[in-house]
């Protein structure tokens, strides 16, 4: 089969996220089919953009035919975010003639998590009679509504209203992260027949063998840490608005008396300079922000860590599942979970491997931080080990990417 897929963030391990379209690509090529993935030359999401200079960069990466297309730079989600979508968009109608001259896809996927690209990639796979397979990561326009509190009647969000409902109409397969989407979907034109739910996962390869030692300043930080015998409590991830990270912030502070407990956000993005300016404001000396790890040494880092947290506070999004990436590499590490999740069904309680708070409150989510530091260590450890288990055995990438292939019809392994 021969696969075109369509991913404005997608990247790789050695750009940085979005990982997904990276790993499913790669096992796809080992089973004897062919990929291509058309991306932006930027991304906010990347750790390391492409250097372009022309309209289009071609490059193989680890057996996968990447194209990139020069998009401009921009800062946040405003106007600049917006001017590399639709710069993205329009050099697709401009550029996928020229992609399938020399590449006849059986399968478009359209996966850019903005619903726009939605468009282009019906018309390549009409164009050539291939299946037209929409990949749900987030509700859009629902979730930049909820996040963002912007109004249905706002412009950008009825044009993302608009393909949502397009691609709801014409879809051929509908592969959702989400497990419970298809609730909201079917309301926009969506038939059940075509939904198939496929979450994110880990590549095995990351967590065995040869990994890298995480880099000296962290070691160093890690070290002293230790040798005062704290108990870490640690986000990794983007540190962007929509991942509540003022929350974990406000736990610390909310325990700054407790000499024992240390908080450690660790990522890049645009809210950094908004957390550090309140974590000096409260004047916390129980919690700090580090930078972001190479991919490779992301095990080595979780190895230092006691207990992962991840604060959600979106009901409205929640109702219809979840699958953040971060949650899959905590439970791979061996190390408890705590996650504050409405939704009774998820992946921490589904493997046992951790607690979830199923309503946010800053008292509640502060003494379960204190209950776990006071819990015997190998019982953490024991349930630890149950995530990483549960993954094996139900989120690797060959698992998925071999799903992802019955979905769309095509001979799996």
């Amino acid at each position: 089969m021969k696969i075109l897929l369509i991913n404005h963030y997608a990247g790789s391990i050695y750009h940085g996220m979005e990982f997904r379209p990276y790993y499913l690509s790669k096992e796809w090529v080992k089973m004897g089919h062919e990929v291509v993935i058309v991306a932006a030359s930027f991304s906010h999401l990347r750790q390391k953009n492409v250097d372009i200079s022309t309209e289009v960069r071609e490059e193989n990466i680890d057996g996968v035919r990447y194209l990139w297309l020069k998009t401009p730079e921009y800062n946040g989600n405003g106007l600049g975010r917006i001017r590399n979508m639709l710069a993205f968009i329009r050099k697709l109608y401009v550029h996928l003639p020229k992609i399938t001259a020399d590449f006849i896809p059986d399968a478009v996927i359209a996966s850019s998590t903005y619903p726009l690209d939605s468009y282009p990639a019906k018309w390549i796979a009409k164009k050539h009679g291939a299946k037209f397979v929409f990949e749900l990561h987030d509700l859009w326009p629902m979730s930049p509504q909820v996040l963002g509190n912007m109004s249905k009647w706002h412009p950008f969000i009825m044009v993302m209203q608009m393909a949502e409902d397009y691609w709801c109409r014409n879809a051929d397969v509908v592969i959702s992260l989400l497990p419970d989407a298809y609730k909201h979907l079917v309301t926009r034109g969506m038939k059940m027949n075509k939904y198939f739910v496929i979450p994110n996962g880990v590549d095995l390869s990351e967590w065995s063998g040869e990994i890298d030692d995480i880099p000296e300043t962290h070691k160093t930080f890690f070290n002293q840490l230790k040798q005062d015998n704290k108990f870490l409590v640690a986000y990794t991830g983007g540190l962007v608005m929509s991942n509540t990270l003022h929350l974990i912030v406000d736990i610390a502070n909310k325990l700054r008396n407790n000499k024992s407990i240390y908080f450690l956000l660790i990522g890049k993005g645009p809210d950094k300079a908004r957390l550090e300016e309140k974590i000096q404001k409260l004047n916390l000396n129980n919690i700090s922000i580090l930078p972001p790890v190479p991919k490779k040494s992301v095990p080595s880092l979780f190895n230092n860590i006691d207990l992962f947290v991840r604060i959600s506070v979106a009901k409205k999004l929640e109702q219809y599942g979840s699958s953040p990436n971060k949650i899959f590499d905590y439970m791979m590490s061996a190390k408890p979970v705590l996650w504050t999740y409405s939704t009774k069904d998820n992946w921490i309680d589904n493997a046992g491997c951790g607690f979830t708070l199923h309503e946010y409150d800053l008292d509640e989510v502060s003494q379960k931080i204190l209950d776990i530091y006071r819990m015997n260590r190998e019982d953490l450890s024991k349930m630890g080990q149950k995530g990483k288990n549960y993954i094996i055995n139900n989120a690797t990438y060959p698992i998925l990417a071999d799903k992802f292939i019955k979905a769309l019809g095509g001979d799996s392994k």
